[in-house]
């Protein structure tokens, strides 16, 4: 179980990715304010999404550290700039574009669980679309989906699992081979509904398996 935010938590985190990308794109160093005894000064995994609100809410970067160090508030500051100025699949943010059209969301994450399976084929039924999201790990390589995909994308636990390894580098099967490892985690999703918009905690509906 995950020690869930609290609404004004999950505004905060949110706030505070978005200044943490303001202040890097004007040049400035950000240095979010402690929360001590919140829980956004304890060490949670967390995954900033950015999202173009101009072309129907297209991905335009998503960073994220499942494995934290510090803070989750200051794991938000460094993955927020990350995804906004490093995500390979992206030109870095221009400071028009981010005031015009970027909308931000936050992914905090609960502790990995690894799963263990008798039989390979086994794993869909020990997952959950709309609950689980998925990390894979192969032969050096790994590959992390966020629960939220599975929904956007209508995957079911199958397509989820071949996706996951497809993300790492994989072929989409070897989740069937016994080779890799897969572990699951929830995700507390906050999101603008604009650009800098108001900040609302996202629930995510399963669609289960299929047939």
């Amino acid at each position: 179980m995950m020690n869930l935010l609290s609404t004004e938590e999950g505004r905060i985190l949110v706030g505070t990715a978005r200044q943490a990308i303001t202040h890097h794109l004007d040049g400035k160093n950000f240095d979010p304010a402690d929360r001590v005894n919140s829980e956004l000064s304890v060490p949670r995994g967390v995954f900033v999404t950015l999202f173009d609100h101009m072309m129907s809410r297209g991905l335009r970067g998503c960073i994220g550290n499942p494995f934290p160090k510090t803070s989750l508030l200051n794991e938000t500051v460094r993955c927020a700039v990350e995804a906004a100025t490093m995500d390979p699949r992206f030109a870095p943010l221009r400071q028009d574009e981010f005031l015009r059209s970027i909308a931000l969301e936050a992914t905090v994450l609960s502790p990995l669980e690894h799963i263990t399976v008798k039989s390979p084929l086994d794993f869909p039924l020990n997952i959950k679309v709309g609950r689980d999201g998925l990390l894979v790990g192969g032969v050096g390589t790994r590959g992390l989906l966020l629960p939220q995909v599975a929904i956007d994308e209508g995957f079911d636990e199958e397509e989820f699992l071949n996706q996951c390894c497809l993300k790492a580098g994989l072929m989409p099967d070897a989740w069937v081979t016994g080779s890799v490892k897969v572990a699951r985690f929830q995700g507390q999703i906050f999101s603008e509904d604009a650009p800098g918009g108001r900040v609302f905690e996202r629930k995510l509906k399963g669609i289960g398996r299929k047939g």
